[in-house]
């Protein structure tokens, strides 16, 4: 493949006003499609990739400016998009010409940005100018209208190449000048104290760094983030157990509990998983029964079924469980259908039909089968369904009426048709 013969697919899908209000969904599509020819061009030839990046930039925000995106999906899209390509741009061997004209492109395309979509490139700026010489000059170029917003006493400046600018004093090795500059932004916010953090990083001065991170918290900051960051600054240090105890925990994210876990021990690979389990159910009380599928997943299973009775646990999640380990596990099968039941008749589970309420009880007595405990947790079960009168109640004794009688008639008929 040669750079003049290539013909790129993707311009012709972004078009200016190419989508309208409801292409979120197809926008994406198009644009992970974009991603992967551009990954395949510059695998062959990284400058004509490197174009291909550029090209794609230019025309996100004129083909996308009319699509509804409240459902946030377009804007994470967009952004795993710029982190896969800008490395290409980073990496090209292009010539300082070359490159100039790219830098020049993509300025006037942040410009015309209406939403911030390319956020990501400014915020690596001086990476992109490829080189200290060109990140110098960008920063000698931007550091004054930067240092004027912040200086003026009045409110209201905006400069939208703020974290290019301090992106390229990073690169340029600028650290100190760098530093000032940020001191004198009277509404600090992390997204910008990030490149002091690094600068302290590149002096050597971790110390520093962790107290300059601590010092960026504030209304509307993100915690989390800045947890991470002084997290990894600790752990580069060999400062395991400290990093684990101040921020191990809080800096673990992930979109459900067993994430939330996985994340730690990640980190923490000498931590025993049962401390690094009981350390994160201490942060959420009230909600140890959430941690279930987590003391599951690890196989500790007393640990399980005391954690789904000590407070709410999804009957659907518990029923699963008991489904799953029936035939390995079938005292904890037991507990976890119980514990199904439990819920259910004080009204817990989203969208809970009939039939969840009879599989909770099928697996239950599957289990008692096994152990030999049919009459006993049939009788556990009656206790349940009339200790007392409410509607999830009336709704579990109505959804097992049948059942029960059944069991009540022929218990011996039911179970030994499954030896």
């Amino acid at each position: 493949m040669t750079r003049s013969k290539h013909k790129w697919i993707f311009p012709a899908r972004f078009r200016t006003r190419a989508y309208g209000w409801n292409a979120s969904r197809l926008a994406c599509q198009r644009l992970r499609e974009a991603v992967s020819e551009i990954k395949k061009v510059a695998k062959k030839d990284p400058v004509l990739g490197a174009e291909g990046v550029v090209r794609l930039m230019k025309k996100l925000w004129p083909a996308l400016e009319h699509i509804d995106t409240s459902s946030g999906a377009l804007g994470s899209a967009v952004y795993k998009a710029l982190d896969t390509l800008i490395p290409i741009i980073v990496e090209a061997p292009a010539d300082d010409k070359t490159r100039s004209k790219w830098l020049d492109r993509l300025w006037q395309a942040m410009a015309d940005d209406g939403v911030d979509y390319l956020s990501l490139v400014g915020d690596r700026w001086g990476e992109i100018c490829g080189s200290v010489e060109v990140a110098g000059k960008w920063a000698d170029d931007l550091v004054s209208t930067l240092r004027f917003c912040w200086s003026d006493p009045n409110p209201g400046h905006y400069f939208h190449g703020t974290t290019a600018c301090l992106s390229c004093l990073l690169v340029a090795g600028r650290h100190q000048e760098l530093l000032e500059l940020l001191e004198l932004d009277r509404h600090p916010m992390w997204h910008y104290r990030r490149y002091g953090v690094e600068a302290l990083l590149t002096l050597g001065k971790k110390a520093d760094a962790v107290q300059y991170a601590e010092g960026s918290r504030g209304l509307n900051q993100p915690d989390s983030v800045i947890d991470q960051a002084c997290e990894e600054i600790l752990i580069s240090s060999g400062l395991h157990e400290e990093a684990y105890q101040r921020y191990g925990l809080s800096a673990a994210v992930g979109n459900s509990y067993i994430a939330r876990f996985r994340a730690v021990a990640k980190h923490y690979p000498m931590k025993d998983k049962l401390q690094i389990l009981s350390d994160l159910i201490a942060t959420t009380p009230g909600e140890e029964g959430k941690w279930f599928a987590t003391a599951k997943e690890i196989k500790l299973f007393d640990l399980a079924l005391e954690l789904a009775n000590r407070s709410h646990c999804d009957p659907k999640t518990l029923t699963r469980a008991a489904r799953d380990y029936l035939d390995t596990e079938p005292v904890f099968a037991l507990g976890s259908a119980m514990a199904a039941l439990r819920w259910l008749t004080e009204g817990w589970g989203y969208e809970v039909t009939s039939a969840d309420v009879l599989e909770a009880y099928d697996r239950a007595m599957d289990a008692a089968f096994r152990l030999n405990k049919v009459d006993d947790v049939a009788g556990q079960i009656r206790q349940l369904v009339e200790s007392k009168e409410s509607a999830s109640m009336q709704f579990v004794r109505l959804a097992l009426h049948g059942r029960m009688r059944t069991h009540s008639s022929s218990v011996n008929e039911i179970y030994e048709s499954k030896l």
